[in-house]
């Protein structure tokens, strides 16, 4: 699905990332730990296309990123569904807005689409958020309705870059799990994460891979969770 051979990425003329090998597979379930700065959000941004890699290759669903227009690179992204670090939303559109916008970028059928909309607000638990306007939102409302956002468009895979940084440990749980749960339907999942207790967490939910980047390469950092 996602798979990078021996990647490099250097900015500002340091390299940040070297030799960087990686495929993830359907279904499969990955952790992305590593210090700050250390490049996580830069792999990430690797694996759905935002990013070229300075050396290597990238593949997306096989195809190299490296031939793809700008067209193809988006009918790929409609694929991957990304939750980001900083939760962007547009304050003047309500949280169903926001949700749905997706599907009104690619131009989808918002009738259509709607009920599933609703049930993705229900899911994440902020149905009775759903005509609130962002800045209304708690730091956990906000996180629960990027990962809407993220999977209205049911993507097959899903990257979460610290998705639970802002929140207390109840509601990083509680994201694990709806996390989990889109494993279990199939999706395949990475999470960008320096919390090794939500790692630990995860050890009764799903059998994970865990890998840490380390001095600009990436390395197994245990056996299956």
């Amino acid at each position: 699905m996602i798979e990078l051979e021996n990647v490099a990425y250097s900015y500002g003329g340091a390299e940040l990332l070297s030799d960087i090998s990686l495929n993830l597979q359907p279904g499969s379930f990955h952790f992305l730990t590593g210090p700050s700065g250390s490049g996580k959000t830069t792999l990430l941004k690797l694996c759905y296309g935002a990013l070229l890699p300075t050396a290597g290759q990238v593949r997306l669903f096989d195809a190299d990123v490296r031939g793809m227009e700008r067209d193809d690179i988006a009918m790929v992204r409609r694929r991957i569904g990304v939750v980001h670090q900083d939760c962007q939303f547009l304050n003047h559109l309500s949280v169903s807005d926001n949700i749905s916008l997706p599907l009104m970028v690619s131009g989808r059928d918002l009738l259509a689409e709607g009920p599933n909309m609703k049930e993705l607000a229900n899911w994440v638990g902020l149905s009775s958020r759903i005509e609130a306007l962002p800045p209304e939102l708690s730091g956990g409302e906000r996180q629960r309705a990027a990962l809407a956002r993220a999977v209205i468009m049911s993507p097959d895979v899903v990257l979460a870059d610290e998705p639970t940084g802002n929140v207390d440990w109840e509601m990083s749980q509680r994201l694990l799990r709806l996390l989990v749960e889109l494993n279990r339907m199939g999706k395949t999942i990475m999470i960008a994460t320096h919390d090794l207790a939500l790692i630990r967490a995860a050890k009764s939910q799903v059998q994970a891979r865990v890998l840490r980047i380390s001095n600009r390469q990436l390395q197994l950092a245990g056996a299956d969770l």
